[in-house]
């Protein structure tokens, strides 16, 4: 939509997500162009020029779209299996699947996964891929194109192996890159898409998979190399108690002293899961500023326990929620985790102190914004902001007997998204995508699905 050109959304229910926590019971939001030009109480200015149209969202409450943190896409299509496995035990037996996989399954996968998210009110979404077969063709670019397609704003966290079984590690020895091959593929990635802008659509991130699977010196060279690009690092961390054993066997020190040791603690990083956090973990954290990816479902999933993310919010740790690869948490929906984050936080120490739906919300869009390094730009509803916006309906027989719309969201039914915006360009209308053929993604992710469990097979 051209910069002078006006989209009104009048009669909803606000949640800014602000730095006041500022809502509107009856409001409206003017987008001009791909940015939030106004938003208030009451009525829209009856004087504005060039508008394309106005949108009557009684019934709805607006909030910033959700941001998703961390994800694997490719697993869409190996959903179901390894279903009471631990994490250690489900990576043994799914690698040797994920090892096969190559471009047009990665297209697919990526396919699906924006899919579901988007039609779920994620906005900006990542996806953390590591797995490079070697002639699989262009993953990277798969997953970029079909990002693209579906309209979210995204990251690519360009991930890496190098340690094998072979090492000690965990992957099959022709599922990992070389060293010096993955940090060239990584930062040809990243000088081909990357974009600094602030109305950026496609960003990269360096990425290598996690402490058991690539080597100390993928690790502080990757740190080494993002830092030279100016580029944001993730990795996943302090997922099991297993990897804590793993990291003090190995390198003689818990997962964060490690991280830390090589360079992967900083206001530019940030790591999924980190379940297993002692005090002084969560104090170097907060100390860095390093972000934490929280994925409830997938953590649940994989029993690998619970963390502590309301002792990570008062230290001043940056939080966000995460989906997970779609083998770990089979729904692919980012909304769903809002509930799931406060329910299981208040399984902990905490209780029902835990976490409230406000910060529930938080977590899914304005923390998703800070450990992703764009909540200057998006993460709440304010004037000069991006226009990354959802319309959730919460008058039908799900929520509307629920008085808070925010309550409604969280702790409500999965609520039906009636629009989301991403630049200013409406992506999802009544629950469907408006660019992609949801039928025809779900039939080509169960053909690669079958194609990948026939390869995979055949040995």
């Amino acid at each position: 939509m051209a910069a002078d050109r006006r989209i009104v959304i009048e009669n909803c229910s606000i949640a800014t997500v602000d730095a006041h926590d500022t809502e509107y019971p009856s409001g409206y939001v003017v987008l001009a162009g791909n940015r939030i030009e106004s938003l208030g109480a009451g009525r829209a200015p009856e004087d504005l020029e060039n508008v394309d149209r106005r949108i009557d969202a009684t019934g709805h409450l607006a909030t910033p779209g959700l941001v998703n943190t961390h994800h694997h896409y490719y697993q869409w299509i190996t959903r179901g299996l390894a279903t009471d496995h631990n994490l250690f035990n489900w990576l043994v037996a799914l690698y040797p699947t994920w090892a096969r996989i190559d471009e047009q399954m990665v297209y697919a996968a990526a396919q699906g996964s924006l899919a579901m998210m988007a039609r779920g009110g994620v906005t900006t979404a990542m996806d953390h891929h590591y797995v490079f077969p070697a002639g699989s063709g262009d993953l990277s670019g798969a997953i970029i194109r079909a990002a693209r397609e579906t309209g979210v704003r995204f990251t690519l966290a360009r991930g890496s192996m190098d340690r094998s079984e072979k090492d000690g590690g965990l992957p099959p020895d022709f599922a990992v890159e070389t060293l010096d091959g993955a940090l060239a593929a990584t930062e040809a990635t990243v000088k081909e898409h990357h974009d600094s802008s602030f109305d950026a659509m496609t960003q990269v991130a360096v990425a290598p998979c996690s402490p058991f699977s690539v080597s100390t010196e993928l690790l502080r060279q990757g740190a080494e190399l993002a830092r030279r690009l100016g580029v944001r690092l993730h990795t996943h961390g302090s997922e099991t108690v297993e990897e804590e054993q793993f990291c003090k066997e190995l390198f003689g020190m818990g997962p964060t002293d490690y991280f830390e040791s090589t360079g992967w603690l900083g206001e530019d990083v940030w790591m999924a899961h980190c379940v297993h956090m002692n005090d002084s973990d969560i104090a170097a954290f907060a100390r860095t500023k390093t972000g934490v990816a929280h994925c409830p479902s997938s953590n649940a999933r994989l029993a690998a326990g619970i963390a502590r993310v309301p002792d990570m919010l008062a230290a001043g740790v940056p939080v966000g929620l995460g989906v997970d690869g779609t083998a770990s948490n089979e729904s692919g929906e980012l909304h769903t985790e809002l509930r799931n984050a406060l329910l299981i936080n208040r399984l902990g120490a905490h209780r029902e102190a835990a976490l409230n739906a406000r910060q529930a919300l938080r977590l899914g869009t304005y923390g998703g914004a800070q450990v992703l390094g764009r909540a200057a730009e998006t993460g709440s509803l304010e004037a000069g902001k991006l226009a990354d916006l959802v319309l959730w309906k919460l008058d039908t027989l799900a929520h509307a007997s629920i008085a808070d719309p925010v309550t409604a969201l969280v702790l409500g039914a999965a609520a039906p998204v009636t629009a989301s915006f991403v630049n200013g360009r409406q992506i999802v209308e009544n629950g469907r995508l408006l660019h992609v053929d949801e039928d025809a993604v779900a039939r080509s992710t169960r053909e690669q699905a079958q194609r990948l469990a026939r390869i995979t097979a055949q040995g």
